[in-house]
């Protein structure tokens, strides 16, 4: 009897050792979410050369490990954005094309060529060709399978997001179509008779069985009886986002549009000025005009003059956040600062300056062009684009801020700044909010950081500058992140 009960011990002794075991190991293999990353590839130039790369994230480590069948053509070149939707089931992915003379489209004005001005009496020389949506659907480990393609109503589209119910997915074009109607078209939305040309949204309806898109009509504008397929909104525009049941566009309209009438706009317009709120019907799918959307909503910086360069307009945390990438003057801290954030509350479609007002950026970095707030509305981060050319700039680099809960006001962490590939795209947070992973273009690289939920500090994949960065195909342009993985 003796024996038998030892030997019974054991017995569960070891069955409780493979258990524990088991469980272990079985963690350590676990892959939390799939991380996929547009971008071009340098060993494939030309008009074709857009890719998605796509990685499984693992719980224990944040190590990345590539997806077998990965990465896979994007469906056109150049593409710029991407957006996942329907319960990490659909993805879509906006390649931006190329122009005539075989120059990549990017988010530039559409009067410029690889970085200079330029005129023609021919629009199209500036229209971007190629430029389509690409459906992708999201099997089993994370492979990706093209379903279809679709085109948008303007011209040289450049920037797309998806509404929360996942029902529309809305994308941003430089100019709206090329036709003679559209000149009386914005001005009467304006009601200004300066503009002579907009850009514009198109939406889409998304079918949440297939994925597939249909174009969603302007139910409040009509030309000649036929309504339009497209919603304006000012020239020159550099970014959107939908914040509080208003979709908002950053713009950037240039002095010839405006100078009679808004002489008080800066000159020459180098980036993002003007606000233009359109009031969002998420049920259809329907952008209206409100008494807000007057065309001229100048943003003002910290000092109360008109903001120069705003680089994007992003929403997080139902705060809306305006990155400036101006040299001012910050009266709160006496000093100057290469870039500022401007956060604001959203009300009736207006921007109302968030008690505080302009947040300095860290001076060490430049450029910044997205926000992420963590899971848990502690942090904000910034990610800063820099100088740009070098796979090493130092100016490149997210600035850590902690979060007041009640005010919502923005201090710096300690320490002030976190390291990043050169020229940052995106950032974002992984499904189990761990870890932190932002793609870059002048680096090619991905990489990741851990999130420390009591400082907001970020640290290295385990302590590893090497373990920290991943290697992509080409440049790195847009990120997204899924959690499911079946």
């Amino acid at each position: 009897m003796k024996f038998w009960n030892f030997g019974k011990t054991l017995l569960m002794a070891a069955l409780s050792a493979g258990v524990i075991f088991g469980f272990t190991s079985c963690t350590q293999s676990f892959s939390v979410g799939y991380l996929y990353i547009t971008g071009v590839s340098t060993a494939n130039p030309g008009n074709n050369n857009g890719i998605i790369s796509g990685y499984k994230i693992d719980n224990n480590t944040g190590k990345l490990t590539t997806i077998h069948g990965l990465p896979v053509a994007s469906g056109g070149a150049n593409p710029s954005r991407a957006v996942l939707i329907s319960g990490g089931r659909f993805l879509y992915v906006l390649n931006m094309g190329v122009n005539k003379a075989g120059i990549p489209c990017d988010s530039v004005t559409t009067a410029e060529l690889n970085g200079d001005a330029v005129t023609s009496a021919d629009p199209t020389d500036f229209e971007c060709f190629g430029a389509n949506i690409t459906l992708f659907t999201i099997g089993g480990g994370g492979v990706l399978t093209q379903e279809g393609q679709y085109t948008t109503q303007g011209v040289n589209p450049f920037r797309m997001v998806a509404d929360s119910s996942g029902n529309y997915l809305l994308v941003l074009e430089k100019s709206a179509p090329l036709t003679p109607d559209a000149q009386g078209v914005c001005q009467g939305v304006m009601n200004n008779a300066n503009f002579t040309n907009c850009g514009d949204v198109t939406v889409f309806g998304i079918n949440q069985t297939t994925g597939r898109l249909s174009t969603i009509l302007n139910a409040q504008q009509s030309v000649n009886g036929a309504t339009i397929t497209y919603f304006p909104v000012p020239a020159e525009p550099v970014g959107f986002t939908i914040a509080s049941g208003y979709l908002m566009t950053l713009a950037a309209p240039n002095k010839d549009e405006y100078v009679s009438s808004v002489t008080h706009l800066p000159t020459p317009y180098t980036s993002g000025n003007i606000a233009f709120p359109y009031t969002y019907d998420s049920t259809k799918g329907q952008l209206t005009q409100n008494v807000n959307s007057i065309g001229t909503y100048v943003l003002t910086n910290g000092d109360g003059d008109p903001v120069q360069k705003g680089t994007n307009i992003v929403t997080a945390s139902s705060y809306v956040y305006v990155l400036d990438n101006e040299s001012v003057f910050n009266t709160k801290t006496s000093t100057t600062v290469p870039s500022q954030i401007l956060p604001y509350t959203v009300s009736g479609g207006a921007l109302t300056s968030q008690t505080g007002g302009a947040v300095p950026n860290d001076p060490t970095l430049s450029d910044p062009v997205n926000v992420l707030i963590e899971s848990k509305n502690k942090f904000l981060y910034v990610i800063n684009d820099g100088q740009g050319n070098s796979t090493s700039d130092p100016s490149s680099g997210i600035t850590q801020f902690v979060l007041d809960p009640s005010s919502h006001q923005l201090t710096p962490n300690s320490p002030p700044t976190s390291g990043s590939g050169s020229k940052p795209q995106c950032i974002l947070e992984d499904p189990t909010n761990q870890y932190i992973y932002t793609a870059s273009y002048d680096s090619s690289t991905v990489d990741g950081r851990v999130l420390d939920p009591n400082t907001g500090v970020l640290k290295l994949l385990r302590d590893s500058a090497t373990a920290s960065s991943y290697t992509l195909p080409g440049p790195a342009t847009w990120c997204v992140v899924t959690g499911r993985t079946n």
